[in-house]
Parts: C-alpha cells; structure tokens; sequence
C-alpha cells in the first residue's frame, strides 16, 4: 500500500522568494525521519515544492484548456512538499505519519495531510489498465 504524506503550504513558504537558509535543528529532524523511513525500506520519494508563483493551472472547459500561472490564494490549500511511503497498511502508515516533523518547526500550526494511492489492481481488469501496468513495470534486460 502506497501512502503519500502531504506537507500543506503556509503564507511563509508561498512569500519566499529566494531559498531561504534553512533550520538547522528542522533539517536534522526531516533528514533523521527520512533516513528511518529509508532504513525501514518503505521510502519511495520525498521532496519539497518550489512556491505557487512558479507554478501554473491548466483549466478545463470540454476542449478549452486554459493556463493560469500562479501564484494561487489560500496558501491553507496548496501543498509545499511530499513523501510517499509503501508499507503493509493503513495503521503503519498512520504510525510513520505520527511521527513526521512539523515542517514549520517546532510550535508553530502545520498541516500534514495523508492520502492513499489508488494500485492498478484498484481497478477492473482491462486493455487501458494493463497499459499502465506495463508503463510501470521496470523493463527487463
């Protein structure tokens, strides 16, 4: 089961303009649990998201498709980073999700939100399905 923890953005991470210099204890602290999360081998992939003002939308309407660059109000809304995990089940995922720094710091309001990610075997068998399936199977040499 793959989950992916959802680092919620904030006013401060939209308003930088430049990479800040970044907390040393909040750095150790992220690079710790990532590093624990590695060592357990449930770590697929972690990073953190550039702000929205980089950023673009595309919006539908039937076949018009309209880009509307950034930057997006409500920080509360947007996502600042990532980490996706693969463990055995909801509970350890809620237990890894526990235990994830607040990536504002220690005593400031943060959201982290965690979400399951649908598997090819979510869904139907089907033609369309078995061609993800072969996109995501790494190709044998």
């Amino acid at each position: 089961m793959r989950f992916m923890i959802i680092v919620k953005s904030t006013p401060e991470f939209e308003a930088e303009t430049t990479p800040q210099t970044p907390d040393e204890k909040l750095m150790a602290a992220m690079a710790d649990f990532h590093e624990e999360l590695a060592k357990a081998g449930v770590l697929l992939d972690a990073s953190g998201l550039q702000p929205s003002r980089k950023g673009w939308r595309i919006h539908y309407d039937g076949q018009k498709r309209t880009v509307i660059d950034g930057p997006f109000a409500e920080a509360k809304e947007l996502i600042a980073g990532f980490t996706t995990i693969q463990v055995r089940s909801r509970e350890e995922a809620l237990e890894w999700s526990r235990r994830f720094p607040n990536p504002v710091g220690e005593n400031a309001p943060a959201v982290i939100e965690v979400r399951q990610l649908y598997e090819l075997d979510d869904f139907e068998p089907s033609a369309q399905v078995e061609r993800f399936r072969e996109m995501n199977t790494p190709s044998q040499k």
